[in-house]
């Protein structure tokens, strides 16, 4: 009996000890930190979710800051705890990561919604701008700049992002053509590095952090306050779309309207790959030139790609701009049949994935998983890799949009910490997909994955030059390939700025208190 009771003993602690393992440690010395906001070592469970609803790492803190103080603070106190500490810091903004990039596993994840700071301030002039704070959304950005007849220059097709969460990565939408990303449009930054010093950088004050943070994966550091480009608003918007049934014709076009003065503010493209009663879903909300040709088109078992454009105007300019439109248009090789026009308030337009959201919400289909795969292609291969992903791979159906536009690279700043193709002219190619809970068919989270893998596999195979853009790596040799040339200069920058690995752990770049090797 002695010998038994002793086993069950042993047992318990066995179990205890791997309890204990599971359960994150809290270093007490984190509760008597002097901040204005607060920590919760509790209510962690909503700071292991994100938009891609795929990875969940439970933090042992979530920081709620009043401040940059507050973020400085505690940084710099897991910094002075030295390698030996586990603890990690991973700011966290509107949660619309898709592999876990915002969260620290054990670590402390930092509610940037919670802070607080100078109210958004709008400066006009000849060179207008306006200061926010890193956690604010784009969204309300442009409520506020609006009020003043203006908005910044450059968006993300979904508005409901914070600003140091976007130009953590680049920020791309129909306008980067133009006017580059939006990490080409900021002029000066507030950033927490990972030695928890606060420091103001721009172009010319500590010009290397300015330009390491922007496009930088949040690895040198935490934005907290951003100055953005403004330009004059406009309050309408013509919005258009036209069909291709040929792929090269669809590229040649695009890649002519964003070469020189394009009559368009916004050109972007996506694919449609057996996408039923597609024209009758248009048209509740866009007019067809010939809706007598339009009603016999049909879209069924066709892959097809669309090119949408928008002009902004005032309504005084209307009669010149409906006559520009209408000249660009005459230089484009799409389905006469095919052309749908709608005009919008400028708001409108830009907040359009905020209806789809709404509409997913309510039927329970936006907090899916979001096997998301984004490309940066070089034009001289978009051909091929269009010829094998949507005639070989993509077939049937797709699982959510597939966006594909080009960009000029002379747009984007080379010394941000982005990594891009090497030709002048590249395409964005978002895979966009949602998976559905549970499924085991074409739908299913695991058939998605194996799509992106074969698309990756493909692309490594034929050599097309390709980067990824929000990337994701699991080793060291894969962003080193990645990275490329840039490896050793990023590598650089972390050991100046963050040398202890404290920073987005989420990414999987470095290893907290392993040596930064090139």
């Amino acid at each position: 009996m002695h010998f038994l009771r002793t086993l069950i003993i042993l047992f318990l602690i066995c179990i205890a000890i791997k309890i204990n393992l599971c359960v994150p440690t809290i270093p007490s010395s984190l509760k008597t930190l002097p901040i204005d906001g607060h920590f919760d070592f509790k209510q962690v469970h909503h700071a292991a979710k994100d938009f891609g609803n795929r990875y969940s790492f439970l933090p042992s803190a979530v920081l709620h800051p009043k401040s940059a103080s507050d973020i400085a603070t505690t940084v710099k106190h897991i910094w002075e705890m030295g390698p030996g500490s586990h603890l990690t810091v991973a700011a966290r903004g509107h949660g619309h990561s898709l592999q876990g990039q915002a969260q620290a596993h054990r670590g402390v994840v930092i509610n940037m919604e919670s802070l607080q700071g100078p109210k958004m301030k709008v400066h006009t002039g000849n060179f207008p701008y306006v200061d926010v704070s890193g956690s604010e959304l784009w969204i309300n950005i442009l409520h506020e700049t609006l009020k003043h007849g203006l908005a910044p220059k450059s968006w993300t097709d979904y508005l409901h992002l914070t600003v140091g969460g976007t130009l953590s990565n680049a920020g791309i939408s129909g306008q980067a053509f133009r006017h580059g990303p939006q990490i080409s449009n900021v002029r000066q930054l507030e950033v927490v590095t990972g030695k928890g010093e606060v420091v103001n950088c721009s172009e010319k004050q500590n010009s290397d952090l300015f330009y390491s943070v922007l496009g930088g994966l949040g690895q040198f550091g935490i934005i907290t306050r951003a100055r953005i480009s403004l330009e004059p608003a406009p309050k309408m918007v013509k919005w258009i779309r036209v069909l291709y049934t040929d792929f090269a014709t669809f590229a040649k076009d695009q890649e002519m309207l964003i070469s020189g003065e394009s009559t368009f503010d916004y050109i972007e493209g996506f694919v449609i790959i057996n996408r039923t009663g597609l024209l009758n879903n248009w048209r509740s909300s866009f007019n067809s030139n010939d809706s007598a040709q339009a009603s016999h088109f049909k879209s069924d078992g066709r892959t097809l790609f669309c090119l949408e454009l928008a002009k902004y105007f005032n309504p005084e300019e209307m009669a010149i701009v409906n006559q520009e439109i209408m000249t660009s248009l005459s230089q484009l090789n799409h389905i006469p049949s095919t052309l749908f026009q709608s005009q919008v308030p400028y708001i409108e337009f830009l907040d359009r994935v905020h209806i789809s959201e709404i509409k997913l919400r309510s039927k329970g289909l936006w907090e899916v998983p979001h096997p998301w795969l984004n490309l940066l292609i070089p034009r001289s291969n978009i051909h091929i890799f269009a010829q094998q992903v949507f005639g070989n791979i993509l077939t049937n159906t797709s699982n959510g949009p597939i966006l594909i536009y080009p960009v000029n690279k002379s747009k984007w700043d080379n010394r941000t910490s982005v990594v891009l193709p090497e030709e002048d002219v590249f395409y964005l190619v978002a895979f966009l997909s949602s998976a559905a809970p549970s499924s085991t068919g074409s739908d299913g989270l695991e058939h998605i994955l194996s799509q992106n893998k074969r698309i990756l596999e493909l692309c490594e195979i034929d050599g097309l030059g390709v980067k990824q853009y929000l990337p994701h790596y699991s080793t060291n040799g894969e962003w080193r390939s990645h990275f490329g040339p840039q490896w050793e200069a990023f590598v650089h920058r972390k050991s100046t700025y963050d040398p202890l690995a404290i920073l987005a752990p989420g990414q999987r770049i470095f290893q907290k208190a392993a040596p930064l090797s090139l």
